[in-house]
Order: C-alpha cells, then structure tokens, then sequence
C-alpha cells in the first residue's frame, strides 16, 4: 500500500526546483528570446517589492489633494526614478519609462496614445519575420487602425532602402512602425525616417529582440538614425527580467504618452521587475559594449561553423546575420535532411541543446554563460551531430555545461 500523495505545496516546490536544475545548470540554451538574469537582479525580483503600489498623481482624488495614491513609497519611487535615469543613460535619450510590464506593453504604450484610431500604419508582415503583434487581425484591429505591409523580402527578411522609400511615400501612413522577430539585419533608417518625416509620419522601432545589442553600441542606433519612439522587451538580447521599456528624444511625445499609462495600459508596474531591470541596466553601463560585441560575434561565428558542417542557414550572401540571431533555412533543411525545423529542435532538446521551434538560433544566453567565438566550433559540432545525425551528445553536452558556473558581464 503506498502512502499519501506529495501535498501540491511540495509537488510546486519539485517543480520549480526541477526547472531551475535543468534550465540553469543543465542546458546550452540557445533561444532568441531569452536571456540569463544575473544573481543581483534575481535577488530584487524576490524581495518586498513584488507586493507593493506606488501610484504619483499630484492631483485632487475623491476630494482629496494628494501626490500619491499609497503610502510607504519613499523608497518605491526612487527605485523607479533611478531606473528610468539609468534607461535615459544607456540609451543616450532624453526622456524614458522602465514601466511597461512586456515588449508588447510597451508597443502599446507607444502607438495607441500617438496615433488616433482609424490611423493608417505601415509595418512588416509576419511572414516576411515581422512581429505578429503588428498584423491586421491584432493591435491594429484593436484601435481600427488600418495596416499594410512594409516590404523585407530581402536575404533574411531585410528591408531595402529603396523599396521601402517608395511603399511610405505611396501608402502615405501616419506611421511606421520597425520591428521585427525574425531579425538578422538593421534597417536603413535614415531613409525610412527622412520619408516617413517628410509626410509628418511617426517611426516606432521596436527594439525588443536587439535592445542589448543597442544598449551596448551594436546593431544600430535607433534615434540618432531618426527614430521617434524606440521601445522593446527587457528579456531577450537585453539579459534583464522579462519586462519592457521604452525611451525617446521627443519630450513633446513623452509629454503625451506618459501620462496616458497608468489606468489606460496597465496600472501597479510591478516594482520588483523595475528594480531588477535597474540592475540590468546598471550592468549594461558597466560592460554592455564587450557583451554586445561578443554576442554578435559569437552569433557570426556559430553560423560559419553550422554551414562549414553542412546545417543550412539563410543570408549568407550577407554573412549570415548582424544580430544575436541565425536562422535555419527550412526549406533547404527539409530537401536536403528531410526535417522539419520543429522535429529538429526536438531532437536537439533531448541533447540539452534548446533552439525554437520556428528555426531561430540566439547567442545571447551562452554568451552570458562566458561562451567566446573561439567556442562556436565545439558547440556548432554539438548541434550537427545531435540535430543532423541524431548522435547522442546530452553526456558531453552537460559535462561542458557544468563547467560554467556564474555570469560575465554581469
């Protein structure tokens, strides 16, 4: 007879404990959209302020004049205060919010207190790598915005100046919003903001897959290049807690989209994430250039290697890639090895080896870990022999895992 069943208290506990051992010490994660949250960062995302408020209004509240919603924030609105400060630092800008709760809260915060509904928006369609979020049936539908798409069929979904000149200037929208999931290449900025400015239309750049390239001087530079509004996740090739921020050099737009966030896009910002997203930020200050360098060149030698041993990936004519990303070519990966790219993440998952299922490749995390490009050889023979030749590798994979225990650039 056996006994009782674990209480769910303690099956939550193995859980939890479980993920942490796997995900944290056990794998070579290489997901674009993550990234590893330093010891410091998680520290904050636990303690006091995961259960707090702190509402500033300074104005008169159910007969009351008064300048915050809650007491016990004097110490809750200075963390805030240095958070957006140390944003407005690293990014070089003059106003900047570390308050939207995710990626996409920030693209919302951005776009919808800007843009009057019924606004005509240019943007890339998904199957060209754009963000979904972007598409007709989602955030447009949402505002009754109308959408079109902003042409990237060029090697690896880049945009070509000339092309995309010419959709803004026929299509003549209210604005243009840059973002990508599928993101190897900056874009020519410079010619889409001259031509969207030139018809006094807005340029949103979402930054959310390579806000840690920028942050760190890689990629581009969003507003120097003519970016009205840049905004994007905290969680991805930026290592912070999942999150979203967004910053801008037009205070006359900063005067009107910050104002319209509490109670229109979300209300309580979970103060916890801000202090870690502080942190983040703090170490980005520190050592975002080296990180950022050393992302993109793991990103560029990892996919020399994979193509030198035969696994098929898309824009080499370009070199393959400018950001934490390299894409599969699934068509040549299905002719060629007969798979698909999510029966190949599968397969490599088994082997401690994690990409997506959509055939996206990110060096951000191992980058983390302390991975250099003198490395990308052994790990691109890891993810050939595992994903091509269906070897099993998982012993060698943790042992070589094992070896890293703390963060850099952290």
């Amino acid at each position: 007879m056996t006994g009782p069943p674990p209480s769910e208290e303690a099956r939550l506990a193995g859980l939890v404990q479980a993920h942490d051992r796997w995900r944290g010490r056990s794998v070579f994660n290489l997901l674009a959209s993550e990234n590893a949250v330093s010891p410091t960062a998680r520290k904050y995302l636990s303690s006091d302020l995961a259960g707090r408020y702190t509402l500033p209004l300074e104005v008169v509240f159910h007969g009351e004049t008064i300048d915050n919603s809650y007491t016990g924030t004097r110490y809750t609105d200075q963390i805030e205060a240095l958070a957006n400060a140390a944003a407005a630092r690293v990014f070089r800008a003059k106003c900047a919010t570390t308050r939207p709760l995710s990626g996409h809260i920030a693209a919302l915060s951005a776009i919808v207190p800007l843009l009057p509904p019924k606004s005509r928006l240019l943007a890339i369609a998904p199957e060209e790598g754009g963000y979904d979020g972007y598409a007709p049936g989602f955030i447009p539908s949402l505002f009754g915005y109308t959408v079109r798409p902003l042409p990237a069929d060029g090697p690896g979904f880049s945009v070509d100046a000339d092309r995309a000149v010419a959709t803004i200037r026929e299509e003549r929208p209210n604005a243009v919003v840059l973002g990508q999931s599928f993101f190897l290449f900056p874009y020519p900025l410079r010619e889409i903001a001259e031509a969207a400015h030139a018809i006094d239309a807005l340029v949103f750049y979402d930054a959310s897959h390579v806000l840690g390239l920028i942050a760190g001087g890689e990629f581009q530079d969003p507003l120097r290049e003519g970016a009205d509004v840049v905004f994007g996740s905290t969680h991805k090739s930026f290592p912070g807690p999942q999150g979203g921020l967004l910053y801008t050099d037009r205070e006359d737009l900063f005067a009107q989209l910050d104002p319209a966030l509490v109670w229109r896009i979300f209300d309580n910002a979970h103060w916890n994430r801000i202090a870690g997203l502080a942190q983040t930020l703090l170490e980005l200050e520190r050592c975002g250039a080296d990180y950022a360098r050393t992302v993109v060149a793991n990103a560029q030698g990892l996919a020399r290697s994979l193509s030198d041993l035969g696994m098929p990936l898309i824009a080499e004519s370009l070199g393959f890639t400018r950001s934490h990303q390299i894409h599969l070519d699934r068509p040549r990966l299905e002719s060629s090895a007969h798979l698909r790219a999510g029966a190949l993440a599968r397969r490599l998952e088994r082997q401690r080896l994690l990409i997506d299922l959509v055939g996206r490749i990110g060096t951000a995390e191992v980058t983390r870990l302390g991975l250099t490009p003198s490395d990308m050889p052994r790990l691109a023979d890891l993810l050939v022999r595992a994903g091509l030749r269906s070897e099993r590798v998982g012993v060698e994979v943790l042992a070589w895992r094992r070896t890293y225990s703390a963060l850099r650039f952290a």
